[in-house]
């Protein structure tokens, strides 16, 4: 199986932990990766609104659209709050 990578301007949709019961889905457009103190998020562009997702409560993620070759520089994405 090939190493999967994230892309920025990608288009995904990430299915995650909402409450015990439920799972949200958000579908937008990958932006890159933040830090909340010690919990990383994937910043997603949905409709022009940016919504962060937990990484640890990321159940899958479906590739909608790739955007191409070039994965994301971590040095230069990473922003820390």
């Amino acid at each position: 199986m090939d190493e999967f990578k994230l892309t920025q301007g990608s288009t995904y949709k990430v299915t995650s932990v909402k409450t015990r019961e439920e799972t949200q889905e958000t579908e937008g457009t990958f932006e890159g990766i933040t830090s909340m103190g010690s919990v990383d998020a994937l910043v997603i562009d949905v409709d022009g609104q940016k919504r962060l997702v937990p990484t640890h409560v990321v159940l899958s993620i479906d590739v909608i659209e790739a955007a191409g070759e070039e994965e994301m520089d971590d040095e230069d994405n990473v922003h820390y709050m």
